[in-house]
């Protein structure tokens, strides 16, 4: 009876042992199989055809014949669809531009330490650029229609998506030159996505148009477009163990991986800066538009003052003194306390915390706008008009009567007063009224005259006078008014 007892105590462990090694080999088998299978489907150094590859990047560095006339027909294109604001024809030009090849090309000879390619790529990228500039300058500077389309503007600031899609672009466009068997469509997808030409030509738009600010922007988009492919081209070929090109003599071999090495180093810190920048620059956009939505927009204003929304200006300036800019029009101004209650509320904000913000603020007047005295003139008076000279010798004399009291249509001492306070680069304001005519018809236009400080640089110059402009027209409602620059 004991040995039996034994024997029943003995059995259930045996038996909980075998069901926990049978658990553990189960276990085993999955994450092997889970495994196996995770790899099969990742893996792409099975189906890679090296020497294919290498041959095909290659193949598109030289630029030359063909070449150099499909990218002069390429620039063309996208900037006429730039001009016209036409997604589709912008999207055309991508397709058909071969700006990739250069770029495919650094990032190979980089990573295989083939010098000689490396070398003939940067010629080769330095002169597409250069060309693509040149032609889109003279596009846009020789077309009488010089519009700042949504397209044009898209390309004037990049931010961090366009460094994702940047380097998500050229990772999926190695891969699929590394593939046997190319995948076009992938190739044709990566050219609209990254969007290297749209950029390059609306560098040659500012430049073409003055506006620094627009080119520089532009470069910077394409410049971080060019960095992030080169380093995707980089890694994969690194990862897919091309063969490093060798050479007979060791000095040399050795010299040119230096070389290579040093040259990847600087393309990759520059390249980490540059998505840091971009990183914080987004990061401060998101949290000034939170902070504006969650506090500015629900603040009621006392009378018929409001807050426009549409004229906020946001500048990061590179996290050295950015800048929110709010504006309010009306009779009210924004009390000191509300201002200092929302520094305070900026300051809880990581991204906001060194961020200085200006409100910008005017009042209404009770002055007529004289356009709109005169057509409402006319209109009253259109049934005693007899024929077209009757109407134009009634509008002379109505529009001499309003430039003699022009001081009482325009208030111009409450307007100088408040461009000064919100404007203080301003250093001459004046304003007239000029009478023009297209031999049909009269028309007055009110024009302001502005001097800036000497020591302003030229993109803060043309930024305020925008500004200025804007608020000028929305301040008298008055969108024919202009703004005239006097040169110091």
């Amino acid at each position: 009876m004991e040995q039996n007892l034994n024997q029943d105590n003995i059995t259930p462990t045996s038996n909980n042992g075998d069901t926990q090694d049978d658990v553990k080999k189960d276990f085993k088998g999955l994450l092997g199989s889970t495994t196996r299978f995770l790899s099969e489907l990742l893996d792409i150094r099975t189906n890679t055809d090296q020497e294919a590859t290498k041959e095909s990047i290659i193949a598109d560095i030289p630029f030359k014949g063909h070449t150099s006339w499909i990218l002069i027909c390429s620039i063309f294109i996208a900037s006429v669809g730039l001009n016209a604001n036409s997604t589709a024809v912008v999207i055309g030009a991508m397709l058909i531009s071969p700006l990739m090849g250069p770029i495919l090309g650094m990032g190979l000879s980089l990573a295989i330490n083939d010098i000689d390619t490396l070398r003939r790529s940067i010629k080769n990228f330095g002169v597409m650029v250069v060309l693509s500039v040149i032609t889109a300058f003279l596009f846009f500077w020789l077309f009488p229609l010089r519009a700042e389309s949504s397209e044009l503007l898209a390309r004037t600031a990049p931010d961090i998506r366009d460094v994702l899609i940047a380097f998500f672009g050229g990772l999926a466009l190695v891969i699929a030159r590394a593939k046997k068997g190319t995948i076009a469509s992938v190739i044709f997808g990566v050219a609209i996505a990254t969007a290297l030409m749209p950029p390059l030509c609306t560098v040659g738009f500012g430049l073409a148009i003055g506006n620094l600010g627009y080119a520089s922007g532009a470069m910077y988009l394409f410049i971080i477009n060019t960095i992030f492919i080169g380093l995707a081209t980089f890694l994969v070929i690194k990862f897919l163990r091309f063969p490093m090109v060798r050479y007979v003599n060791s000095k040399r071999r050795s010299m040119i991986a230096r070389i290579a090495s040093v040259v990847a180093i600087l393309v990759m810190v520059p390249a980490m800066f540059t998505f840091y920048n971009v990183f914080q620059e987004s990061i401060f956009t998101k949290q000034a538009n939170d902070f504006i939505n969650r506090n500015v927009v629900p603040y009621n204003p006392a009378g018929d003052t409001r807050f426009l929304k549409n004229f906020t200006h946001l500048d990061f300036d590179k996290g050295r003194n950015p800048t929110i800019e709010l504006v309010f029009m009306g009779n009210e101004s924004v009390p000191d306390n509300v201002i200092d209650t929302w520094r305070t509320q900026m300051e809880s904000q990581p991204q906001l915390r060194n961020t200085k913000l200006k409100v910008v603020q005017g009042s209404k007047s009770g002055a007529q706008d004289e356009l709109k005295y005169l057509s409402e003139l006319y209109e009253s008076k259109k049934s005693e008009l007899q024929n077209k000279d009757e109407k134009i010798q009634m509008l002379e004399t109505e529009v001499i009567k309003l430039s003699k009291n022009a001081t009482h249509q325009i208030p111009f001492k409450e307007i100088s007063e408040e461009a000064k306070t919100n404007y203080e680069n301003l250093e001459e304001f004046g304003f007239a009224n000029i009478i023009t005519t297209d031999f049909n018809k009269l028309d007055t236009l009110p024009i302001f005259e502005v001097k800036w400080k000497k020591d302003i640089k030229r993109k803060q110059i043309d930024e305020d006078a925008k500004r200025l402009e804007a608020w000028l027209k929305l301040r008298l409602k008055n969108n024919k008014l202009r703004l005239k620059e006097v040169k110091n």
